[in-house]
């Protein structure tokens, strides 16, 4: 943040002309403790002063409390550390008031203390240096004030662009002057300024935290850092629907920056909330040209499509139908947006009735994978087929979601099953039901009705090949199958009937 005035330190106290101050060593050896910011300046001749000071005070002296002690090193080490201890920031000795000059012990106590020492002549009043060091606190306080009331109108001001959004980021990093990113509620970085400001490895891990802020679903403000480098995250939107994260490579912000900062979530927050009614009415002009796809007229989608998003994937397509709720359908529709945008052509998705349709090129199934594995939502996927076999595409991504158990499953995996697999557990209930009798007699009798029955219509209802398969007589097989047609009551010679048998075993393997 580039602001106008000097920082109060204790380097720029010294280097005040004025007050003809002295460091009593060689700059370069308090290098980082002459860039402390000096609070205040107080004086005190008090043996043991840090009762009445606080954290980042220059302390004034003119060394009364030493009298009568001598220059007994070890008094004032003491000393020294106590003010060290309490956070003191340098150590002001005004001279040719108790003595000529600075005592040597108290020089060396504070070279080793790593305390700044300086002289304040006879003729700079304590008083001087302490109203130099308050003018300087006033002019930043003023100066800081300055910034943020312009770069508050800068930021409003860009607001006012065509890309509001954007320029008021833009801005936001300029007055900064550090990195600013804006994540949406899919956690994919949409927005940041300067682009590729971030090195790969940090901007992973920056999404790894975007992504846990979101799915804690609450407003929130937080500091961490990544590395070397420090990073302050602001969700946008209401809790339990956030809009999205807005990440700034800065620590610690001052009041203005925060209020300059609050600025930009407020615009950036109604920003977003426009953008939402824009998506959810895109969202049910999707949900439409789907209902016009499922209905058997590709040539309206087309023109829509075309005009609004590029071409529709070519055909052959794959149709994907996710099983998400309306909360998640949200975030992967914005993810989706994205994709449209990247990959114009080959991606077109819209609201189903009971799930997300997504279409892709076949052989490109990459928007489908990323969607299961970033929303943890099941997916399933159709063989392909023409715009004219959509509605029948759209029957087969729903089969093979309801009955598949990975992320991702393909239809033709389910279809390999069969048609007896996806009858549901009425069918095997009945299917017992039929059998019943030839379980129970063989339980109570030690034969094998049933595994002859299924033997003899495996083996296309042949006597011989039965005997065979069972290794017994074909006389032993005739025998049996008339018990079987009699505790059934059923005629083995119809072919309904034998359909029928066939269907319950195989609905009983199933």
């Amino acid at each position: 943040m580039e602001v106008a005035g000097e920082t109060p330190t204790l380097r720029a106290l010294l280097a005040r002309n004025d007050l003809r101050l002295r460091l009593e060593e060689d700059p370069g050896i308090h290098a980082g403790a002459l860039e402390r910011a000096v609070r205040w300046v107080h004086s005190s001749d008090l043996v043991d002063p840090t009762p009445f000071l606080s954290e980042g005070l220059v302390l004034l002296t003119t060394g009364t409390q030493f009298e009568g002690g001598g220059d007994e090193p070890g008094a004032y080490r003491d000393y020294v550390r106590r003010l060290a201890a309490r956070g003191v920031v340098g150590l002001g000795f005004g001279t040719e008031v108790v003595r000529a000059g600075i005592p040597a012990g108290l020089a060396d106590a504070c070279r080793d203390a790593g305390m700044p020492l300086f002289e304040v002549p006879y003729r700079t009043p304590f008083i001087a240096v302490a109203r130099a060091n308050a003018e300087a606190i006033a002019a930043e306080s003023y100066a800081r004030r300055s910034w943020a009331l312009a770069a508050q109108r800068a930021i409003a001001l860009a607001a006012l662009r065509p890309d509001g959004l954007g320029a008021t980021l833009a801005e936001l990093a300029r007055q900064l002057d550090a990195w600013v990113g804006l994540y949406d509620a899919a956690g994919e970085l949409v927005r940041e300024h300067p682009t590729g400001g971030l090195a790969a490895q940090a901007s992973e891990n920056l999404r790894g935290e975007v992504d846990t802020v979101l799915r804690r679903g609450a407003r929130a403000a937080s500091a961490l850092r990544l590395g070397e480098t420090r990073f302050t995250l602001q969700t946008l939107g209401r809790g339990g629907h956030l809009r999205g994260v807005i990440a700034m490579a800065v620590g610690d912000l001052d009041q203005e920056g925060r209020g300059v900062v609050t600025a930009v979530i407020a615009m950036a927050g109604l920003a977003l909330e426009q953008h939402q009614g824009l998506s959810r009415a895109r969202g049910d002009l999707r949900a439409a040209l789907v209902q016009s796809l499922l209905s058997g007229e590709p040539g309206l989608a087309r023109r829509v499509v075309r005009d609004l998003w590029g071409p529709l994937p070519p055909a052959p397509v794959l149709v994907g139908l996710t099983d998400a709720a309306a909360a998640r359908a949200e975030g992967i529709a914005e993810l989706l947006e994205l994709r449209v945008d990247e990959r114009r052509g080959a991606l077109f998705f819209g609201r189903g009735e009971d799930g997300l349709v997504i279409v892709v090129q076949a052989g490109d199934r990459g928007p489908i994978d990323e969607v299961a594995e970033r929303f943890d939502v099941r997916i399933g996927v159709s063989s392909p087929a023409s715009y004219d076999e959509f509605a029948g595409a759209v029957d087969q991504a729903r089969v093979a979601r309801d009955r598949g158990t990975a992320p991702v499953t393909e239809f033709s995996s389910i279809a390999r099953s069969g048609v007896l697999s996806a009858l549901s557990s009425d069918a095997r209930a009945l299917a017992a039901a039929e059998l019943a009798p030839l379980t129970a007699y063989d339980a109570e009798h030690g034969t094998h009705l049933l595994a002859t029955l299924q033997a003899w219509l495996d083996n296309d209802c042949s006597h011989e090949a039965s005997a065979r398969a069972l290794d017994v007589h074909r006389h032993t097989v005739r025998t049996r199958l008339a018990v079987v047609e009699r505790e059934l009551g059923r005629d083995l010679s119809s072919f309904a009937t034998r359909a029928e048998l066939w269907a319950a075993l195989r609905t009983l393997d199933a």
